[in-house]
C-alpha cells in the first residue's frame, strides 16, 4: 500500500473535481486518447493496487456460484426441479431487494461495516441453508432461509466500482486524464464481473463433481467470508457521505432509472442465452460442451469490455450505449440459422463483443448522473436491475425451449437486445450526462439527444 499513500500524498487538493472539466478534445490527442488493454491495467495498478482488483473479483464469485450451486444441490437433494428454482428464483429475488439496501448503508455510513458485517452473515445463512437442504427441511423453512440469504448477499461490484471513482477523484488526475482513469475503472470491472459470472457456474461444476454438490454453495459461503472481509477491511474502503440535500441527491431520477431498462433487458438476454445454448446441446448430444460454449461467449465480452477504455473520449457514452445495444440485438440474428456445435460457438464468440461495451457503457452512465454520495446504492439498483432480469429470463427461456426449442429461448436473448435498442435510442439523452450538469428530475425533451 506503499504506492497508494505516496501517489494521493502527492495530491494536497483531495476535493470532488471541478464540475467546469470538460471531456472535448481535439484531433491532434485522439492518439493520446487511446489506452490498450496493458495500460488499462497498468492504470488500475498505479491507483490502488492488484490487491483491491483480486479481493473485489473473489468477492463477486459468490453471485453466480451461488445461484447455480444452489439449483444444483437441490435438484440433487430433493429430486424436483421445481423446487431448485423456486429456491434459486427467490435467492435471486433476495439479492435485488437486498443489494441496494446495504449499498445505501455502504454510502452512508462508509463501505467497511456495512459489507463485512453482511459478508459474516451471508456466509453463516448460506451453511446453514445447506444444512437445511440436506436435512430436508420443509420448504417454507428453506424459503426463507433462500430469501435472507440473498438480501445479506453484498454486492461488491457496485460498492468497487464506486470505490475506484472516489480513488480517482481523490487523485491528481483531471479534465481528459481522469475521464481516461475513470473509462479504465469501468472497462475492468465490467471485464470483472464476465468473468466471474463464466468462472463462477464452472467452479460450482468443479466442486460438484470433485467433491459434492452441497461444497458448491458452501465455497460460495467461503468466499464471501474471507474475501468480502478483505475488500472491507482494505484500506481504500471509503468513508461515508452525508445525505444530500436537494436533486443533487436523488437517486430517481431519469438519467439514473432509463439506463436500469437497458440493463435489466441486459438480463433477460443473459437467461435467454443460456438456457438456449444448454437446450442446443443437449438435443444435439453436446450436453457436456454447454458450458464451455457459454464461456467462449464469456471471453469476447470481456476482451471487449476492456477495449472499451481505449475507445476516446470524443465517442460519448451515449452513443457507445447505442451502438452496443443495435450490435446486441442484430448479432443475435444469425443464431437461429442452422448450426453445428462448432459454428453456434463462433456465432456466440461474435455476439460477445457487443456484450461487455453494453454493461460497461451503461455503468458509466451512472457514474455520470449518480450523486457522489449514493454512487454504490444506484450501481445497485442497476446491477439488480440485470439480476432480476437474468432470473426472469432464465424461467421464461425454459418454457420458451421446452415450446419452441433452443431458438425459442434465444428469441429472448434477441427481445433483449431490441428493448436495448430501443430505450437507448428512442428515450436516452446525451444531456443528462455532461459533467457539471445536474440529473434532470423530469424527462423534459422531445426526443433523444
Amino acid at each position: 500500500m506503499g504506492r497508494f499513500s505516496s501517489r494521493f500524498a502527492r495530491a494536497p487538493h483531495c476535493g470532488a473535481p471541478s464540475s467546469g472539466r470538460t471531456t472535448e478534445t481535439t484531433a491532434e490527442d485522439e492518439d493520446e486518447e487511446r489506452m490498450s488493454p496493458l495500460e488499462t491495467l497498468r492504470r488500475m495498478h498505479r491507483i490502488a493496487g492488484w490487491p483491491l482488483l483480486t479481493a473485489a473479483f473473489l468477492a463477486r464469485l459468490p453471485v453466480s456460484m451461488s445461484l447455480i450451486g444452489m439449483l444444483t444441490l437441490v435438484t440433487v437433494q430433493s429430486g424436483s426441479v421445481a423446487t431448485a428454482g423456486l429456491l434459486s428464483g427467490v435467492f435471486a429475488m433476495g439479492q435485488v431487494v437486498g443489494g441496494p439496501i446495504i449499498a445505501r448503508f455502504a454510502d452512508r455510513y462508509g463501505q467497511r461495516h456495512p459489507v463485512l458485517v453482511m459478508s459474516l452473515v451471508d456466509a453463516v445463512l448460506m451453511a446453514a441453508l445447506v444444512s437445511a437442504v440436506n436435512a430436508g427441511a420443509p420448504l417454507p423453512a428453506l424459503v426463507v432461509l433462500a430469501v435472507l440469504a440473498g438480501m445479506c448477499l453484498p454486492q461488491v461490484g457496485p460498492m468497487a466500482r464506486t470505490r475506484w471513482v472516489g480513488l480517482i477523484d481523490r487523485g491528481p488526475d483531471r479534465g481528459l486524464e481522469r475521464e481516461r482513469s475513470v473509462g479504465a475503472a469501468m472497462s475492468v470491472e465490467g471485464v470483472l464481473d464476465e468473468t466471474a459470472f463464466v468462472l463462477g457456474p464452472a467452479l460450482v461444476g468443479v466442486l460438484t463433481v470433485t467433491l459434492s454438490p452441497s461444497a458448491s454453495v458452501l465455497g460460495a459461503a467461503v468466499l464471501i467470508c474471507v474475501f468480502g472481509a478483505v475488500f472491507a477491511l482494505h484500506p481504500t474502503a471509503p468513508p461515508g457521505s452525508a445525505p444530500s440535500a436537494g436533486r443533487g441527491g436523488r437517486v430517481v431520477t431519469p438519467a439514473l432509472l432509463v439506463p436500469a431498462v437497458p440493463m435489466f433487458a441486459q438480463g433477460l438476454f443473459f437467461g435467454g442465452m443460456s438456457t438456449g445454448v444448454t437446450a442446443f446441446a443437449s438435443a444435439s448430444g453436446y450436453g457436456d460442451l454447454s458450458g464451455l460454449m457459454y464461456a467462449v461467449m464469456g471471453t469476447s465480452s470481456a476482451m471487449g469490455g476492456l477495449l472499451m477504455a481505449s475507445v476516446p473520449v470524443t465517442f460519448a457514452l451515449t452513443a457507445r450505449v447505442r451502438w452496443a445495444s443495435g450490435g446486441l440485438f442484430l448479432l443475435t440474428l444469425p443464431l437461429y440459422l442452422p448450426h453445428t456445435a462448432v459454428t453456434l460457438a463462433v456465432a456466440m464468440f461474435v455476439l460477445g463483443w457487443a456484450i461487455g461495451p453494453h454493461i460497461v457503457s451503461l455503468f458509466g452512465l451512472v457514474e455520470r448522473s449518480s450523486p457522489p454520495a449514493r454512487m454504490s446504492q444506484a450501481m445497485s439498483v442497476v446491477l439488480s436491475c440485470l439480476i432480476l432480469g437474468q432470473a426472469l429470463g432464465s424461467m421464461t427461456a425454459g418454457s420458451l425451449a421446452d415450446l419452441l426449442g433452443h431458438q425459442g429461448a434465444f428469441a429472448l436473448a434477441t427481445m433483449g437486445g431490441l428493448v436495448s435498442l430501443a430505450t437507448t435510442t428512442l428515450v436516452l439523452r446525451a444531456r443528462w450526462y455532461r459533467r457539471g450538469e445536474p440529473a434532470p428530475e423530469t424527462a423534459t425533451g422531445t426526443g433523444p439527444a
